[in-house]
């Protein structure tokens, strides 16, 4: 077992090699020095486990190949969403404006919604089917039909909010007869 390393050489001799290689991968000069980094304290931790020295500087890029490829399915697993108010946070809204809105207005609404979400929606809710139906009809698991259908009941309701906040803004107040109330 090769236990002599002297790890400051090691990143001396490597640095500037695995750090090209990192900013080729990720294309950004940041990721590209975490990745560096992050290779070279894995090292730090399994170095004992290196039996040969000369593989040392294989054994370097294929992790840093490795991290790379593991961020990068992290990152597709669970994106980063910016948080917005606009979308993210629905207006409150009073049962009694939603019980006044009538069947045209849902069906307006119905279309700002996006096409994702609202297929699901129309499925459920004007077709009647069962979220396994849905799931079939569109060949995606129930689960995702659940989502589906819970992010398009948000954007309908931020939808329908706002053309509701808009019908009341549009309301003016008669002015009154001071004549009359006496």
């Amino acid at each position: 077992m090769f236990r002599d390393i002297n790890f400051e050489d090691i990143v001396s001799e490597h640095y500037a090699s695995l750090y090209r290689f990192a900013l080729s991968l990720s294309r950004n000069e940041v990721d590209a020095a975490d990745l560096t980094q992050q290779t070279f304290f894995i090292f730090a931790q399994h170095s004992r486990q290196i039996r040969d020295a000369s593989k040392v500087k294989c054994w370097l890029f294929t992790t840093l190949r490795r991290e790379f490829l593991r961020g990068v399915r992290s990152q597709n697993n669970h994106p980063h969403v910016e948080f917005k108010p606009e979308i993210h946070d629905s207006p409150a809204i009073s049962p009694d404006a939603l019980r006044s809105l009538d069947g045209k207005a849902v069906m307006d609404a119905m279309t700002k919604v996006d096409t994702t979400y609202r297929v699901a929606l129309e499925l459920f809710y004007l077709s009647e089917l069962s979220y396994k139906e849905i799931a079939q009809v569109l060949e995606i698991p129930v689960g995702t039909v659940m989502s589906r259908l819970s992010r398009g009941k948000e954007q309908l309701k931020a939808t329908l909010s706002e053309s509701v906040f808009e019908r009341e803004r549009k309301i003016i107040p008669l002015p009154r007869d001071e004549k009359a109330s006496h």
